[in-house]
């Protein structure tokens, strides 16, 4: 099987890198695309365009809006959403689907969002806490903002980059699964609280048995 893994950062999967070549059966690629959902975007259309893989995971961090994923928890998430996608209509806001730029269901969104319907069955996808989460530019640290935005969407999880690999694996009919470790609760930005050391040890474990058993 020839698996793309992708991450943000080469922190994030430093330790899967040094490990990979000892996972039999399958040929793995390791891509590092840098911070955000632009240069997401633009390096997973070009790594799926030149080779065809048989499976696409994106590895990475994210801060929980539940109480109930404290960090170091790993899960996989199932629908991401591009919540900053859309429009101020004074203090309300309005999405694509909202503004008719966009059916609710035009692909390759499924009720206004981005939805892995088929992820690839697989015994330690299935034992992860499967979430709802929202990609954004500017990660929420703000009272007010983490209040409107959890009215607005109720996500679960949130990261910087999540919806733009998403929407490039469902173009591109490609198997994948969004498999993230939570670093910190999103609150008032107390970076002193994170717990990004756990979370990167979390999500190595959990994508080695992900591979073991792909």
């Amino acid at each position: 099987m020839r698996i793309l893994l992708v991450s943000a950062t080469a922190q994030e999967t430093a330790a899967i890198a040094a490990k990979r070549q000892h996972i039999s059966g399958h040929d793995i690629d390791l891509l590092v695309t840098g911070v955000g959902m632009v240069a997401t975007a633009a390096r997973c259309a070009q790594a799926m365009t030149k080779e065809r893989y048989d499976l696409a995971l994106n590895l990475g961090v994210c801060g929980s809006f539940d109480r109930t994923l404290p960090p170091g928890t790993v899960v996989h998430v199932v629908s991401d959403r591009l919540a900053e996608l859309g429009a101020e209509d004074d203090e309300a806001f309005l999405t694509l689907q909202q503004m008719h730029l966009l059916g609710d269901d035009e692909f390759p969104f499924t009720g206004g969002r981005l939805v892995n319907a088929h992820p690839p069955v697989n015994a330690t996808l299935e034992r992860l806490p499967a979430v709802d989460g929202i990609t954004v530019n500017t990660v929420h640290g703000n009272a007010r903002s983490i209040a409107t935005v959890t009215k607005r969407f109720a996500p679960q999880v949130e990261s910087m980059e999540g919806a733009a690999f998403m929407y490039c694996c469902l173009i591109h009919g490609l198997a994948f699964a969004q498999v993230r470790a939570v670093s910190n609760v999103v609150e008032a930005r107390n970076r002193a609280a994170w717990k990004m050391a756990e979370a990167i040890d979390g999500l190595t474990r959990a994508t080695l048995s992900v591979l073991e058993h792909a």
